[in-house]
């Protein structure tokens, strides 16, 4: 099949191991061209893998080139990576037959290698180390509030440089863990505060997600067991773990994704809280942060052996507070695995 991937640079770097922020690339039967500038040309030119390096100054140009001398008829593209002024370009400049092919990285992408579990679980591994050191850190300074929160969950995180994280994390006390992606206000961690932290790095750019919510009482740890202050906060943490731990031990391959979902949802629903789960159950991960499986109502994707997804039900309460567990996944031998 002839296909092109123009600037999604993970889509890049599983086709060939390099990407760059402008580059397109073009699979031509067996052969395979990367495009990209000048500022690229020694890095591409060392790391490209299976395909010839092309430099150009004007990316769109050569592309039409190469398509021409090679007498393109038919190329696929994901209609949801191109910008309209780079689409009309080659409708204008070519006469082949564009076939649009949304999600069309993502699908080849869904189910993962040996390789890359092992760095994904790789990934979560470091997260895990990273969350712990976040509690001690937490632990050891009163009265920061969740920007000064968040700046020091990053640095951890990060370690100095050695590493990418997947997304900005997401560490939020009291009503503002009540919004699933919370941005950080000043408000101040205090005894009898629940702490929600949700973040992930990257391994070999595949990354890790994981949500912890814990009961702050001068010290912090983000085990999955906690005790909270009050019985309303415990009720709904204890739902919520019910729920995570119910999908990841009654999942199996051949099931659809939204009977997974189903199986988180109908404990938070028989529990009075069903309107306040606002999101899906989980997503992919892998090279992004979100990707195929979605695990969700909608979702009629069959679940197989090799797809690697979270498990993170929530409960959210307006004015009061939310919480979050979230796991990754792995399907293995019919089963779901946590990283």
């Amino acid at each position: 099949m002839n296909y092109i991937i123009y600037k999604n640079e993970n889509a890049l770097y599983y086709e060939c191991g390099y990407s760059c922020d402008n580059a397109v690339f073009l699979t031509l039967g067996s052969e395979s061209f990367f495009i990209t500038d000048g500022r690229y040309e020694i890095e591409a030119k060392e790391a490209v893998d299976g395909a010839k390096v092309c430099i150009a100054s004007n990316l769109l140009e050569e592309l039409v080139g190469i398509l021409k001398k090679h007498k393109v008829k038919k190329v696929a593209i994901d209609p949801k990576e191109w910008n309209l002024n780079a689409y009309f370009f080659l409708k204008e400049n070519i006469p082949a037959k564009f076939k649009f092919k949304p999600d069309f990285s993502h699908k080849k992408r869904i189910i993962k290698s040996a390789k890359e579990i092992k760095y994904l679980k790789k990934a979560v591994k470091i997260g895990k180390s990273a969350f712990k050191e976040v509690a001690h850190k937490i632990s050891e300074i009163d009265g920061l509030n969740e920007q000064r929160l968040n700046f020091l969950a990053e640095s951890i995180l990060r370690d100095f440089g050695k590493r990418d994280i997947s997304f900005e994390p997401i560490l939020a006390i009291g009503e503002n863990a009540a919004k699933p992606h919370a941005l950080p206000t000043g408000r101040e961690l205090k005894k009898g505060d629940l702490l929600l932290f949700d973040a992930g790095v990257k391994y070999k750019r595949y990354c890790s997600d994981r949500t912890r919510t814990a009961f702050y009482n001068g010290e912090l740890n983000f085990k999955i067991k906690q005790k909270f202050g009050t019985k309303k906060m415990q009720k709904v943490y204890d739902t919520v773990l019910k729920a995570h731990d119910r999908a990841i031990k009654k999942a199996r391959s051949g099931m659809k994704a939204s009977e997974i979902d189903k199986l988180a949802r109908d404990v938070i629903e028989k529990a009075g809280f069903g309107k306040y789960f606002v999101h899906s159950t989980g997503h992919g991960v892998g090279l992004d942060i979100h990707e195929m499986p979605y695990i969700s109502g909608r979702s009629d994707t069959v679940i197989k052996d090799g797809m690697v997804f979270t498990i993170e039900p929530g409960i959210y309460l307006e004015g009061e507070f939310g919480v979050r567990i979230e796991d990754m996944v792995v399907m293995k031998e019919g089963r779901a695995v946590v990283l």
